[in-house]
């Protein structure tokens, strides 16, 4: 049974990131831990956090609630965004 902290890691609209640490684990997994081979999905991963850090401070300080967009929600901004 996962920690409770481990579902949430996992949980679509708690962390926009899901896709992304998958992936950089796979790619570790798959490269031997040699990090060097997963620059390109460490990358992918920290521009995501940092770009929806972004959005749920301004959220934060606008006063919407929830600070994070669900996972439907960021599906809906990506898209407007292009």
């Amino acid at each position: 049974r996962m920690s409770r902290h481990a579902q949430q890691l996992r949980d679509h609209d708690i962390n926009p990131c899901v896709v992304e640490t998958d992936a950089s684990r796979k790619c570790m997994d798959d490269n031997n831990y040699n990090k060097d081979m997963c620059t390109a999905y460490f990358l992918k991963y920290k521009n995501c956090r940092k770009f929806w850090h972004n959005i749920m401070m301004q959220r934060k300080r606008n006063g919407v609630k929830p600070e994070m967009p669900t996972a439907e929600e960021r599906r809906k901004i990506l898209e407007s965004m292009g």
